[in-house]
């Protein structure tokens, strides 16, 4: 299950090399959250990821075990991998307590002790990318000293690049900025509100991560999927346009990585099978162009187009 070339983009102008494929670990956040996985579950999956070829690994504070199966599990293997964690989370809520949806702080206090806390999980003694987690204001990062105190890190040599996981309103501002080195953004061929802030980016040499470029997955294989949002797959008769043999979520990472300003795609799932039907799907390669088009004009037609 290994990936075929060309696998790596330059992750804006960072100078790092990503494999366009990545993978988002909120995935193994441990036993009773969510889609549960054990901690057997976790050393396998993130094994396998590397052993595919995949470099670049996002986690967060929030997603419960998540750090601590990194550290456990593939620390031994870090010369082989890139690593993205967030701040701004509650670094000391316990495993499993917070998950990302609990409250935020962008003080220094809390931007200091995640990231320590974070490298003292992952066993790791500095972090590739820092992303303050869901999509502060300038003014939050500003005023209570948490972009400040991530730049003292930086400089400390424990964060080598800084970034923020962010969404509309505020992400205009976030690019504006000029403050991030990277940009997670959210997109898919079914959400493309974000289209036109990937293109921005690149253009201003802020490398581009994707989240959600499966459309968070197939609604046959999980109950927790937002099925409204397939509801434009039907609409816009997508089914139509796929290859012999190809799924849903293999032609939606496909639309995704024919943006030709996306740097990494970050997928996650815990299921070795589903890793390599995305390994698969991946060094497919882009969509045709003319599928491309069609793709883009039957969703524009289906009311999914850029914001």
């Amino acid at each position: 299950m290994e990936l075929t070339q060309p696998v790596k983009n330059q992750l804006g102008n960072t100078g790092l090399q990503v494999t366009r494929l990545g993978y988002g670990a909120m995935e193994i956040r441990g036993e009773g959250e969510g889609r549960s996985a054990t901690a057997k579950q976790a050393e396998t999956i993130l094994n396998a990821v590397l052993d595919a070829g995949i470099n670049f690994v996002d986690t967060s504070i929030d997603y419960g075990d998540s750090e601590e199966h990194i550290g456990k599990f593939i620390s031994h293997r870090r010369d082989e991998f890139l690593l993205a964690s967030k701040c701004g989370c509650q670094f000391d809520a316990g495993p499993n307590e917070n998950e990302g949806w609990g409250p935020h702080t962008f003080d220094r206090a809390n931007i200091i002790s995640g990231v320590e806390q974070s490298l003292r999980r992952m066993k790791t003694d500095y972090l590739d990318i820092v992303q303050f987690h869901k999509s502060p204001t300038m003014q939050q990062l500003e005023e209570h000293g948490g972009l400040d105190a991530l730049k003292e890190l930086q400089a400390q040599g424990k964060v080598r690049h800084i970034g923020v996981s962010g969404n509309f309103p505020e992400m205009p501002e976030q690019l504006e900025s000029a403050e991030f080195a990277v940009l997670q953004i959210p997109y898919s061929a079914l959400q493309r509100d974000h289209e036109g802030i990937i293109t921005q980016s690149a253009e201003r040499g802020i490398g581009t991560i994707i989240r959600g470029g499966l459309g968070q997955g197939d609604p046959d294989f999980s109950g927790s999927v937002r099925l409204d949002k397939w509801t434009a797959w039907n609409e816009a008769y997508l089914s139509d346009l796929l290859e012999h043999g190809e799924s849903r979520t293999g032609f939606m990472l496909r639309f995704t990585l024919s943006h030709p300003d996306v740097d990494t795609v970050i997928a996650g799932t815990q299921n070795p099978e589903h890793l390599a039907e995305n390994v698969a799907s991946a060094a497919r390669g882009q969509l045709s162009s003319d599928v491309y088009a069609e793709a883009k004009r039957r969703l524009l037609a289906a009311g999914q187009g850029p914001a």
